[in-house]
């Protein structure tokens, strides 16, 4: 069952609302900047929750959380972030990637769709609650998990971002949990959006080195970014449940990172120029015959993992939506 056809009530009475997002399926990111009118378009969907207080409303309008899963699509912990935001005061939109597009999991094949694709996806909802009469659009900040993790840093930077919501537009703060930094851009500006990534440091999927390397290259670019590593946690150390392998996880967490140019093509780690034509299957191609990939990875908490993961969440959003 596709998530939109659920019925999701939390323990305030706060019910999801269905809202369509027209977005699209670029190939790669030099399809989004650089021939964004050629992309093939798509409406995919999530569910918007509004607080039961307005103890953060500024001018009868809520700051609003949106959160973005990962490989394995919309799970109970982002249902429980998003619970846990509208407790506090915050709108909150769960974004479902996966279901319009008829995939269920790309934990075994990263290639399904674009990850081009999925930060359009939140840029694309971006412009959908931007415009909803009870949404500060100037308080929207998108939090995500993995995969989804990716998509918000990439969302938020501004070489991506002003191709598909134009200057200056687009995410007011980005909460990038475990995220991938496989791909990034030479120019990794993000403007104004303040940055926050956690995860663990016995991450088996993504490599914390990398991250730490994304966000010196955000700080040295002007962007205000922090990062916090967690001794011993594992991926998805938020989920709240046992620590388990998934056997067929496709991971190569030391791949080299692959850099993109402004004009948003892939460089390719063996050659110096750009290649529009380059996808993400070509890349993590080269990374397996280079014989950095490999199966299998652990994901899970321990105890007091998920606790301390919604403190730091909490503790980011109200400081960086502020008050009502």
């Amino acid at each position: 069952m596709r998530f939109r056809d659920s019925d999701v009530v939390f323990a305030d009475g706060s019910k999801g609302q269905n809202l369509e997002i027209p977005s699209a399926n670029p190939l790669n990111y030099f399809h989004v900047v650089s021939r964004s009118a050629s992309l093939p378009r798509l409406t995919i969907d999530g569910k918007l929750f509004l607080p039961g207080n307005d103890q953060r409303k500024r001018n009868g309008k809520w700051p609003l959380v949106m959160v973005v899963p990962g490989s394995l699509g919309v799970a109970p912990s982002h249902l429980a972030h998003a619970e846990a935001l509208v407790a506090d005061g915050f709108a909150s939109f769960v974004l479902d990637s996966f279901g319009a597009r008829d995939v269920t999991s790309t934990v075994a094949n990263q290639t399904q769709f674009s990850f081009a694709s999925s930060a359009y996806d939140v840029l694309a909802a971006w412009k959908v609650l931007a415009r909803h009469p009870l949404i500060d659009a100037s308080r929207i900040g998108a939090q995500g998990h993995s995969r989804g993790g990716s998509a918000v840093m990439t969302a938020a930077t501004r070489r991506f971002a002003d191709a598909v919501v134009g200057k200056s537009a687009g995410l007011n703060s980005v909460l990038a949990a475990y995220p991938w930094c496989g791909h990034q851009f030479l120019d990794p500006g993000v403007g104004d959006s303040e940055i926050r990534v956690i995860m663990g440091d016995a991450d088996e999927w993504c490599s914390p080195m990398q991250v730490q390397g994304h966000c010196q290259a955000i700080r040295l670019s002007g962007g205000k970014v922090t990062m916090r590593l967690i001794s011993g946690a594992q991926h998805s150390f938020d989920r709240g449940t046992a620590i388990v392998d998934i056997p067929d996880a496709s991971v190569s967490p030391a791949a080299p990172t692959i850099y993109l140019a402004n004009d948003g093509g892939f460089i390719h780690p063996l050659r110096d120029a750009s290649d529009p034509a380059l996808t993400d299957r070509d890349l993590m191609v080269y990374a397996l015959k280079a014989g950095y990939g490999r199966k299998g990875a652990r994901i899970g908490s321990r105890d007091g993992d998920a606790e301390l993961f919604k403190s730091d969440m909490l503790t980011f959003w109200q400081r960086a939506l502020g008050a009502g």
